[in-house]
C-alpha cells in the first residue's frame, strides 16, 4: 500500500527531519520500505533506538546548525522537514525561532545550491490559525497563533512562500491536525480522563478539536512530494471531520463499555491559576503543572475542511475518528498506560 502511495524513484536519496519523533518514525520507515535512500538528522539528545534497524544515515545535531545541515542536504532531491520545537518550559522564543525559521531558511538555501533537488515538503501546524470562530475552516483562514510555536510556525511558512517565489523553489506546505495513533501518547491524560465516572470541561463551549491519523498525515506527505498539482500549494492534513472533546471521551468510554457524564466548570478560576503556576515555575525552569495554553484550549474551537486534500491530492483519509480512536485506546492498554479496573 505504502509503495503505492510513494512515487519517488527507489535509490532517490530523502532527508528527514524529526525523523526521532513520532511521526518522523511512520515517515521513515514508509520511506525506507519503498526503497529510497533514506538519511536524516536527529539532535544529539535524541534516541535512535526505534529506528535502530532500518538502513538510515544518520546526521547528528541540531537542525538549525549550518555545519549540521549542509553536509546533510548534499545531494538531497527530497526534504521532509518535521523537525519540531518541544513545547516545555525551558524553550524560549529564540529556541522555538531556531528550530522552525532558521532550519526552513538553511534547507531552502542549500537546496538551491542541487540542480537535482526535486521538492521541499515543509510540515507545519493547523495552530497557526488559533481559534476557528465559524468552523470549519479552509487553509485560506486568517492567521491567529497564540503561543511562540505556533507563530514562528506561521513565520517560518511566510518565509518559505516568499523565498520559494523569489527563487523558484519547489515546495509543499502541510498543516497537520491533532496528530495521534499507537506509537504516541498525546491523547493520553484525556483517555485517562475518559475512564472516569465524571469527565470535566472546563467553559461552555463546544471545544472541537480535528485529529489526524498518523498513518494518513505520513501518507498525505508522500502524494504531496511527486504530485504536480501540490506544488507550491498548502494543504490541511486531517481526518474526514472534526469532533468535539466531550465525544472522544464517549468513544473511549464506550469502547470500554463504561459511562460517563460530563462536568462543565467556570473556566476564568483556571486561568488565574494557570498565571500563577506559569509565574513561579517557569524562572525556576520547571514544567507548570497548569499553564494558560492549556486552560486556553477548552476555550477554543478547531475544525477544518480537508476538501482541498481529497479534490487536489485525490487522498481520502483512511481512519475515521471513531476507529482509530478504539485502536488507540487499544494501544494504550497494551502498554499499560490506561487502566481498564
Amino acid at each position: 500500500m505504502t509503495e503505492s502511495l510513494c512515487q519517488i524513484p527507489r535509490g532517490t536519496p530523502v532527508l528527514v527531519t524529526g525523523a526521532t519523533g513520532f511521526t518522523g518514525i511512520n515517515l521513515t520507515r514508509k520511506l525506507v520500505t519503498a526503497g529510497l535512500q533514506v538519511s536524516a538528522v536527529a539532535r544529539l539528545s535524541s534516541d535512535l533506538q526505534p529506528l535502530q534497524d532500518l538502513p538510515v544515515r544518520w546526521f547528528r545535531g541540531d537542525v538549525f546548525a549550518e555545519e549540521v545541515m549542509r553536509p546533510a542536504m548534499a545531494g538531497q532531491q527530497y526534504v521532509f522537514h518535521l523537525a519540531a520545537a518541544f513545547r516545555e518550559a525551558k524553550a524560549s522564543g529564540k529556541d522555538y525561532w531556531n528550530v522552525h525559521v532558521r532550519s526552513t531558511q538553511i534547507i531552502a538555501e542549500e537546496a538551491l545550491r542541487n540542480p537535482e533537488f526535486r521538492r521541499l515538503i515543509h510540515v507545519s501546524t493547523i495552530g497557526v490559525h488559533g481559534h476557528i470562530a465559524h468552523p470549519p475552516a479552509t487553509e485560506e483562514y486568517p492567521f491567529g497563533p497564540g503561543d511562540a510555536y505556533q507563530r514562528t510556525k506561521q513565520e517560518a511558512e511566510q518565509w518559505l512562500r516568499d523565498f520559494a517565489g523569489k527563487h523558484h523553489l519547489p515546495y509543499t506546505i502541510i498543516r497537520p491536525a491533532a496528530i495521534y495513533g499507537p506509537g504516541d501518547r498525546r491523547l493520553l491524560k484525556l483517555f485517562r480522563m475518559a475512564m472516569k465516572p465524571w469527565f470535566i470541561l472546563l467553559g461552555r463551549g463546544n471545544c472541537l478539536y480535528h485529529l489526524v491519523h498518523v498513518d494518513d498525515l505520513t501518507n498525505t506527505l508522500l502524494v504531496t512530494a511527486t504530485s504536480p498539482a501540490a506544488l507550491g500549494e498548502t494543504f490541511i492534513s486531517g481526518a474526514a471531520e472534526g469532533i468535539a472533546i466531550a465525544d472522544i471521551a464517549r468513544i473511549v468510554a464506550g469502547h470500554f463499555g463504561r459511562k460517563i457524564r460530563i462536568l462543565r466548570l467556570p473556566i476564568p478560576p483556571f486561568f488565574l491559576l494557570a498565571d500563577i503556576c506559569e509565574a513561579v515555575c517557569r524562572p525556576l525552569g520547571i514544567e507548570p503543572p497548569l499553564y494558560r495554553r492549556r486552560v486556553a484550549f477548552y476555550s477554543k474551537d478547531r475544525q477544518f475542511d480537508v476538501s482541498k486534500m481529497r479534490r487536489v491530492l485525490g487522498y481520502e483519509p483512511r481512519h475515521g475518528n471513531e476507529e482509530g480512536l478504539a485502536e488507540t485506546a487499544d494501544w494504550y492498554v497494551q502498554q499499560g498506560w490506561l487502566k481498564l479496573k
